[in-house]
């Protein structure tokens, strides 16, 4: 085992530790499906972000999840919401992906979403995407992973998955 390489320092911080740079420098590496997820804030105001954690917990019943820091500018809405909607990205929604990762004041700025189930913000275009209740919120250290029950939802185009590497957006290249 000699010629396994440690991770190198990180550029943007090279006294960084060793435990975070291993990381850092494994989840880039690490493709991940791009979603998105919206709710509304107590005052009724549409919340979102976009997510790389989503996960399917449960076909029976229907359980996803997604994680999320606490100090993130959603989380006030998240932590008391009853229901989200998670929308799947596809390539063509790659400018929606850099918009509700943008500034939490121009998420919703447009045309790109419209009032759903519950009145909750539904994103235009996108491949498909799902209305659930919050069923548990588990604090983990500053994070948070929120476990949704899917009521229904809806299917939208065919598209090439959107996929986030090396910190990048891409699409996937040919089958190996």
């Amino acid at each position: 085992m000699t010629n396994l390489r440690t991770a190198p320092p990180l550029a943007a911080d090279p006294n960084a530790p060793d435990d975070l740079a291993a990381f850092k420098h494994a989840f880039r590496r690490h493709a991940a499906g791009v979603a998105a997820i919206t709710t509304l804030a107590p005052d009724g105001t549409p919340v979102g972000f976009t997510a790389t954690s989503l996960a399917s917990l449960s076909a029976v019943p229907p359980l996803a999840t997604f994680n999320m820091a606490r100090s993130a500018s959603s989380w006030a809405a998240i932590s008391v919401a009853d229901r989200v909607v998670i929308h799947m990205l596809g390539a063509q929604n790659r400018a929606i992906a850099e918009k509700l990762a943008g500034p939490h004041a121009d998420r919703f700025v447009g045309d790109h979403w419209q009032p759903g189930p519950h009145g909750l913000p539904v994103l235009a275009g996108v491949t498909s995407w799902m209305v659930g209740r919050i069923v548990e919120r588990l604090s983990v250290h500053n994070n948070a992973v929120v476990v949704v029950q899917i009521e229904g939802g809806g299917m939208g185009a065919d598209d090439e998955a959107l996929l986030y590497h090396e910190r990048t957006y891409r699409v996937p290249g040919a089958p190996v």
